[in-house]
């Protein structure tokens, strides 16, 4: 069966409904009384690193209410599949092309709907019973500059002109009861309708949602065009409208079924220092600088509340890493094809990378300067821009999904004084380590990214050694015949 038969099925709604389901496929682990200060933080660099660690829910946080929660690691073991609603027997370069055949490909979207209640409005605290610092916000890292209730979140902001949703994901610190500092990178489409408000001098109304339906973060923290809300792409994907309730303050909507949601303004006025915080690329390279803040007006909370926590850990693939490499891969796949690049036979951004900044593109190469195209191409894309450094194109015999296969093209079929190109000044990261102190000075937030011709020379690929390696069809007949010696 290949990848286009195969119907997605997400059995979830909420996170409550995920939870049931990976505790189906025994892969839901509780613990008991450990401490937001340090152990919840130790437990995830432990627990998510690890390729099939369990998700782990954390209760009975010591300084807590009774059932107030904190859930890691939900992108790993059988389960990632499950959560893209796929069936586990799909390799992760099988499950980027499944969700790339049915969800990105058509962009499919269903404009959500208004409904007057849901679980989210359980709880509604105002006035002196707001206190942020209750939930179990852990010190994910041991430098971090404070308590990170926001990782697994995401803000839903409005732009003022146009009047379209955004929902994105940016980290959120905790600085007292009543207040957060929310970090938005230049470029990105909260950071834009920030500027339109504090331009005029007026707050901006935003809530912040901190756990939820795990697709509505998913894609939250996936680049998607200027003017698209990520709510109506969930509903697209669930083929039934998402239902949203207005928050009694801004009127923003938010998911009906949320675990937890502050609802506030920023206001141009004031910034608080933020970070620092251990970041995605495996530095503090990001520092700490003052940043507007969330002056929280209303909590909103089901019984018994889940902060969904997604840390990065740095160093080496993590939880984030993972998800982002299926879904940003098969964006990249459908922009490659939208800007006419023919014959891309696979892709991957790297875990390695944090799924920026190394990607992997295979081609069965069709013309002169085929390799060229793809590579120019794949590191200016919407789903690839931000963070890119290398850009490795390579023959459609390679798995690039495969780190080693496609290292061993790169050093094999690569001449580096004739195969690589240097693209200069595009858009990076402020957590990029490599960026100069006078760099950050300026605010020069740009890179330069090297493009990788990995392929055999299209001249002459006739004459090009042959590999001595078997090909898929014998390799697959060697596992069936003798792959048991291996167990």
């Amino acid at each position: 069966m290949n990848n286009s038969q195969v119907k997605p099925e997400l059995r979830y709604s909420d996170l409550r409904e995920w939870m049931r389901e990976a505790e189906r496929l025994g892969e839901l682990r509780t613990v008991l009384g450990a401490s937001w200060q340090e152990e919840i933080g130790l437990a995830a660099d432990a627990v998510i690193r690890a390729d099939n660690g369990p998700a782990v829910l954390f209760d009975e946080v010591p300084g807590c209410p009774k059932g107030f929660r904190v859930l890691i690691n939900i992108f790993a073991g059988k389960r990632r599949n499950m959560t893209l609603g796929f069936p586990d027997h799909l390799t992760k370069q099988e499950l980027s092309r499944a969700f790339f055949e049915h969800y990105v490909k058509d962009e499919g979207r269903l404009a959500s709907k208004i409904v007057d209640d849901g679980p989210v409005f359980e709880n509604i605290l105002t006035g002196e019973e707001i206190d942020i610092t209750k939930f179990p916000a852990p010190i994910w890292h041991a430098h971090d500059g404070g308590r990170y209730i926001g990782t697994g979140c995401f803000s839903v902001t409005m732009d003022p002109d146009e009047g379209w949703l955004n929902v994105g994901c940016y980290r959120a610190m905790i600085h007292d009861h009543k207040s957060a500092g929310l970090m938005f990178v230049p470029g990105k489409h909260a950071y834009m309708h920030r500027g339109k408000y504090f331009s005029r001098g007026e707050k901006m109304p935003i809530a912040l949602v901190l756990g939820s339906d795990p697709m509505f973060f998913f894609m939250a923290g996936t680049e998607h065009p200027y003017g698209v809300c990520e709510f109506d792409i969930v509903g697209g994907m669930r083929g039934k409208p998402v239902e949203l309730v207005r928050g009694k303050v801004t009127g923003l909507p938010f998911p009906a079924n949320a675990e937890i949601v502050l609802e506030g303004y920023l206001d141009p006025k004031i910034r608080k220092t933020e970070g620092p915080f251990g970041e995605w690329t495996g530095y503090y390279a990001g520092g700490a600088s003052p940043q507007p803040v969330l002056e929280i007006e209303a909590i909103y909370h089901r019984n018994d509340p889940i902060i969904l926590g997604v840390p990065p850990l740095g160093g080496g693939p993590d939880e984030a890493a993972r998800y982002r490499a299926v879904v940003r891969s098969a964006m990249l796949r459908n922009e490659l094809a939208r800007a006419g690049v023919p014959d891309v036979t696979q892709v991957w951004c790297h875990e390695v990378g944090a799924s920026r900044m190394l990607h992997g593109i295979a081609i069965k190469q069709r013309y002169p300067g085929h390799a060229k195209q793809a590579g120019v191409l794949a590191a200016t894309c919407g789903s690839s821009v931000y963070g890119c450094k290398f850009i490795i194109v390579v023959d459609e015999d390679v798995d690039v999904s495969n780190f080693e296969e496609l290292m061993w093209a790169m050093v094999t079929r690569c001449d580096p004084a004739t195969s690589m190109d240097i693209l200069r000044r595009m858009r990076t990261a402020p957590a990029d380590p490599r960026l100069t102190p006078e760099q950050r000075e300026v605010k020069d937030i740009t890179n330069s990214r090297v493009i990788i011709d990995a392929t055999r020379p299209y001249e002459w690929m006739d004459r090009f050694p042959r590999v001595n390696a078997p090909s898929p069809e014998i390799a697959r007949k060697a596992r069936e015949k003798f792959g048991y010696l291996l167990r």
